[in-house]
């Protein structure tokens, strides 16, 4: 539960420490006091989006602190979430205590904090899902939408629905993929068709080349030696004879070859070795160069000897090229792109071949999830059927406790088993039908309920779902709105049972409702002509009764007013715990649990 909230420069809340109790807190003060400003701040612990324009005018930020007392084995999954999130929580006996706070700047920007540490609002968000249900006039909105009418069952539903929804939307998925598969290859074959056309000439011209890898570059090699075989082969025969002799120089004397210089070097150099032995490295080395001048000399005479000047191979190699120039204009800048194409092109033309086998398996396929589907549909249905029915019960129970004795609701599920109007939810249209009196017949909620009654439905299906699905904190900002007199007290006292099992929060303007509190909070509002502010306090004891009788009759002093707030105080005392004050855990005796 939240035990304390600390509010500084949060509309027109200065500053405020409020501290909350369990079971039933109600906040009350006149309209226009700031209440609204305390679920702001709560909203803001809940990770809810910052607005810049609820920060007090001439601060430059706005600033809420709160603190939680958890049940350290029933929110392990919170503690460890903030945990992970690197905030720092307290655990002593059993009990593990949580500070978030938000702060909000001026220009917007806005910062979350847990355990000390800076965390994502999302981190807050997650958090506060799992502590807190918050239910304003906007849920009551919100009850008269078949989509928010269905996600109510199925949380009434629990694991009973949701593992039938889960496997449902398996199958739903499955179908709707396999589906749009099939309609895209149905309605793209004529054109897949003609794309297997184009490629399978591409891939014809290709073949009846049958280039090789890198071929391209070995025909231009080529190209150059025979266009330029007589330039070449003088050349390099030249060469040849500078490194061994011959007679390419036509007998005339340009001096020594290479080889026999180096022989003659060599030779002299050993004689030298005789005086010093040193000269040997020389002598080495000399000799690696007489090796490589000999390797270079074989090199170039079998170079020589290839080189013939061919017109036939040099027409032949100048068609070859020309042939593969005219592939590379077509499928890519050089031969190996140009293969790499052409096991692209097999590969898409065999794909596209398989399109009719293809279209067979997705057939089947299409059948047997739209049959699994449907089975699906059905099971999920009925369960949500089963859920209406509990769900149905109950609610017309509480609503009875909130002086509508006659009224009935029925959670009407109705289903299309159809899988072309199916959805991601299933086949169910969910409809909320009440009944206001015997004979009145029944209408949609939204239509045959008036503000007073929609409340009391919304309060009645929390205080049902509050059992099925708990958290340890339930929120409610004026959801007594247009109810008054004995339904007023009813409400209170609905309220009140609610917070047995968990701390409920509540923003009023009732005193009936108010009367029932274990802990009465007042926002009041002041001005000194210039600026206006609010303060917070708790109230008790005559405060309590002064700030009741405002509330019942807006006079100050009215004795009338105070006897009459005397007698809501005993009516609810009976239904206050007995130790909730000493033990900060509620225990009612023999009275009577929520079902």
């Amino acid at each position: 539960m939240i035990t304390r909230l600390q509010i500084r420069g949060l509309g027109v809340i200065d500053e405020a420490v409020i501290p909350f109790a369990p079971g039933l807190t109600v906040v009350t003060g006149e309209t226009g006091a700031g209440k609204t400003m305390v679920l702001t701040g709560l909203a803001l612990l809940a990770g809810a989006k910052a607005d810049a324009g609820t920060v007090r005018r001439g601060n430059e930020a706005a600033s809420v602190d709160g603190e939680w007392l958890l049940d350290a084995d029933v929110s392990a999954g919170v503690i460890e979430r903030l945990a992970d999130a690197g905030a720092e929580v307290e655990v002593d006996r059993g009990q593990a205590q949580v500070l978030m706070a938000r702060v909000v700047a001026s220009e917007g920007r806005s910062r979350a904090f847990a355990g000390g540490r800076t965390v994502p609002a999302t981190v807050l968000q997650e958090v506060a899902s799992e502590l807190v249900a918050v239910h304003g006039q906007a849920d009551q909105v919100r009850l008269r939408q078949p989509e928010r009418q269905r996600k109510l069952l199925d949380r009434f539903g629990g694991e009973f629905v949701t593992r039938a929804r889960e496997a449902y939307r398996e199958t739903f998925n499955e179908w709707r993929a396999s589906s749009a598969e099939l309609a895209d290859l149905v309605a793209t074959r004529s054109a897949r068709d003609r794309e297997a056309a184009l490629l399978t000439v591409g891939i014809q011209e290709i073949e009846a080349l049958s280039p090789e890898p890198g071929e391209d570059v070995d025909l231009d090699r080529q190209a150059a030696r025979l266009s330029h075989a007589g330039t070449l082969l003088g050349d390099v025969m030249e060469a040849h004879d500078a490194l061994v002799g011959g007679e390419s120089d036509g007998g005339s004397n340009r001096g020594p070859e290479a080889m026999a210089s180096v022989a003659r070097a060599i030779r002299a150099v050993e004689r030298a070795i005789v005086v010093d032995p040193a000269l040997g490295a020389v002598r080495d080395r000399l000799r690696d160069i007489a090796s490589l001048l000999s390797d270079a000399a074989a090199d170039l005479s079998g170079y020589g000897s290839e080189i013939e000047a061919d017109p036939r191979r040099q027409a032949w190699v100048e068609e070859r090229r020309s042939a593969l120039t005219g592939l590379r204009r077509r499928y890519g800048s050089t031969i190996d792109d140009v293969l790499a194409w052409l096991e692209q092109a097999r590969e898409a033309v065999q794909g596209i071949s398989g399109d009719d086998e293809r279209v067979e398996l997705l057939q089947r396929q299409v059948e047997l999830l739209r049959q699994e589907l449907v089975e699906r549909a059905r099971n999920l249905s009925a369960r949500r059927a089963e859920a209406g029915r509990r769900l149905s019960g109950l609610v017309t129970r509480e609503m009875h406790e909130l002086a509508m004795p006659e009224a009935t609701i029925d959670v009407r599920v109705s289903s299309v088993f159809d899988p072309e109007q199916f959805g991601p939810s299933g086949a169910d249209e969910v409809e909320f039908l009440l009944e206001p009196h015997a004979g009145a017949g029944f209408r949609p909620v939204g239509r045959g309920a008036s503000g007073g009654e929609l409340s009391r439905v919304m309060l009645a299906i929390e205080v049902v779902l509050a059992g099925a699905d708990p958290v340890p904190t339930f929120i409610f900002d004026e959801v007594d709105a247009g109810i008054g007199g004995r339904a007023a007290v009813e409400v209170g006292r609905r309220l009140a049972r609610l917070a047995r099992t968990a701390q409920v929060l509540v923003v009023t303007h009732l005193p009936q409702v108010a009367a029932f509190a274990d802990s009465h909070v007042v926002v009041t509002k002041t001005a000194d002509g210039f600026v206006t502010a609010s303060s917070v306090r708790v109230v008790e004891g005559d405060n309590r009764v002064t700030e009741l009788v405002r509330m019942l009759s807006g006079l100050d002093g009215s004795s009338a007013g105070a006897a009459h707030a005397q007698e809501l105080l005993a009516v609810a005392a009976q239904e206050r715990p007995i130790d909730i004050a000493t033990t900060g855990r509620a225990s009612w005796g023999t009275g009577e649990l929520l079902h």
